[in-house]
């Protein structure tokens, strides 16, 4: 006759599992009987009939067993190692590993020491304006410029970031109005923001925009107020033919008129007698012209134009 193995299970207790729950412990064997001359205590659950003679009553299990209750702030069954909430009581995780990395406010970019080298801007942190009409390549050597330093530096392009706006870019080619003159200033504060938080960070920055000398509103004045007094500017003025020849190499919004670059171009001429540095650049490609553009920069670290 085949016998059961083990006996009943011990009723479940609070924080040790629920009944019917198993674990890597050894399951303890069946509970002692009643001492003689007591009555044995009542089973529980619903009654069942009498069991067959020479076999132990054995309560009813479910076939297949649960997973474990939520976790309620008690201990978790002996022998259970598998994942599971944080206990309440547990210290919150340090900052150190959630991957927050404080970064210092930016604020007005100051005028930036000299380099200690010779012959350029070296490692010297600054923030750099290149002006010049459109078609005088200014995003092309700012670039070459950003990517050829031995120091982080990041390149900033006015009209990338008035791009930005998809749907509603209001572009100043269809006529300079209120939308295109505001959408204008908020590019350039976003423009500035960023170049403070750069410099901030020890990584320089080199922006690009037609400024003009005649006209305020897209005059150096907005630059130095949202980026700071340690602005370089530097105009970008290659010849007349040159950046005829440029523009005609572009496509989409970016490409102007003849007409249209011709007057700006004209009117870029008013920064000679500015007192701001002037490259012309109708001769060189774009390496020297960004070599050129450091030694000028250099220059006017050691001796910053007044503007």
């Amino acid at each position: 006759m085949q016998h059961a193995v083990g006996g009943p299970l011990p009723p479940h207790r609070p924080g040790h599992g629920p009944a019917g729950w198993t674990h890597s412990a050894q399951h303890p064997g069946p509970p002692p009987g009643p001492p003689p001359g007591h009555p044995a205590a009542p089973p529980q659950g619903p009654p069942a009939g009498p069991p067959p003679a020479g076999h132990a009553p054995r309560p009813q299990q479910p076939a297949h067993p649960g997973p474990p209750p939520p976790h309620t702030g008690q201990q978790p069954p002996q022998g259970w190692t598998g994942p599971g909430p944080q206990h309440p009581s547990a210290a919150p995780p340090s900052r150190d590993t959630t991957g927050h990395v404080p970064l210092p406010p930016g604020g007005p970019v100051p005028i930036p020491a000299p380099p200690q080298n010779d012959g350029g801007t070296g490692t010297a942190t600054l923030a750099v304006l290149l002006i010049g009409p459109a078609g005088a390549g200014k995003t092309t050597v700012a670039r070459h410029w950003a990517t050829s330093r031995r120091v982080p530096t990041a390149h900033i392009s006015l009209d990338d970031v008035r791009e930005w706006v998809c749907t509603g870019f209001a572009d100043p080619q269809s006529g300079w109005n209120d939308s295109s003159e505001a959408q204008y200033r908020l590019a350039r504060r976003t423009c500035g923001f960023a170049a403070r938080n750069f410099l901030a960070n020890g990584i320089s920055c080199i922006l690009d925009d037609a400024v003009f000398p005649d006209r305020p509103v897209v005059g150096l004045g907005g630059w130095k107020r949202h980026v700071g007094p340690g602005l370089l500017p530097v105009v970008l003025l290659p010849g007349l033919e040159v950046v005829l020849e440029r523009n005609a190499e572009r496509s989409g919004n970016r490409r102007l008129s003849d007409e249209e670059v011709a007057s700006i171009h004209g009117r870029m001429a008013g920064w000679y007698g500015s007192g701001l540095p002037i490259i012309d650049n109708s001769k060189y490609d774009v390496e020297t012209t960004a070599r050129v553009l450091d030694e000028v920069l250099a220059r006017s670290i050691a001796s910053p134009p007044a503007w």
